[in-house]
């Protein structure tokens, strides 16, 4: 059992005993500070690779270079997370591992949106957003803007503001009724600008009416000076949305660049959809 070291004791000068302060070796700037049981359990794992038909824990521990009862243990550690699973003896790689390279796939994923939604910002000429619904709140995933086309600034929380703005709506429209009076019933509509519509039962009407393939325009409605629109996707489970902001000034052109937007996500496919 490790010792507990004893309180620094006071002496008769009144100072409080100090350990003495460690120092690096001579020439030597302290390095990075590394947990050996980590890496010693990596390079297990990295051993796993090197056999198509799994490897015993002899195996293993020879490949890695380590010691058989630490060996032991660690593999022992890896099986319970899920990393590795073991068979008649042998060890493989588990779940746990899969779901590593699924994550590494995910970030490849989110990569590969944002630069289309780099390319959709400079087509459209308009800051671009994406947006989902995921565990009864909107969550605007990355927004693709620039110095010269700024995203809108968001002044009112977007997750208690969906009745208000063009990526609430269209994400809150793809909803059945039950989940939308649910969203509203924890996000009361209140009025931000003079265009907002309140009122419980006028959203509910105004989202019943909107329809499952066509783009969400809104005008003023969240932020003066600025229109918007979304355009959903509803892939299997996933609720989304991908939207632009135009300023007012530049209102003319929302209807035609919402139905370019439209034209270009239905062309991305399903797979850049976290």
């Amino acid at each position: 059992m490790d010792q507990i070291a004893e309180p620094s004791r006071t002496v008769r000068t009144g100072r409080v005993a100090r350990s003495p302060t460690p120092t690096s070796p001579p020439g030597k700037g302290r390095g990075p500070t590394l947990i050996g049981s980590v890496q010693r359990a990596l390079r297990l794992l990295e051993a796993v690779g090197a056999f198509r038909q799994g490897a015993t824990a002899k195996q293993l521990a020879r490949a890695a270079g380590l010691p058989l009862g630490t060996a032991y243990h660690l593999l022992r550690t890896l099986t319970h997370e899920g990393y590795l699973r073991r068979s008649d003896g042998r060890f493989f790689y588990g779940e746990s591992v899969n779901g590593i390279g699924r994550a590494d796939d995910r970030q490849s994923d989110r990569h590969d949106l944002r630069t289309r939604m780099q390319r959709l910002r400079d087509e459209l000429g308009a800051p671009v957003y994406f947006a989902l619904y995921r565990d009864g709140e909107i969550h605007v995933v990355d927004v693709a803007d620039d110095p010269g086309r700024p995203a809108v600034e968001p002044w009112a929380d977007f997750r208690a503001t969906g009745h208000a703005h063009a990526i609430g709506q269209c994400l809150l429209g793809q909803l059945p009724e039950e989940e939308r009076r649910d969203h509203l019933a924890r996000h009361l509509p209140v009025g931000l600008t003079p265009s907002t519509l309140t009122g419980e039962a006028a959203v509910l009407r105004r989202l019943a009416s909107l329809r499952p393939t066509m783009p969400v325009l809104e005008r003023q409605e969240y932020a003066l000076g600025t229109v918007c629109a979304a355009v959903p996707i509803t892939i299997g489970p996933v609720v989304a949305t991908m939207a632009l902001s135009l300023p007012v000034e530049q209102a003319d052109r929302l209807t035609a660049a919402a139905s370019q937007l439209r034209r270009s996500v239905g062309a991305m496919g399903s797979s850049f959809v976290l």
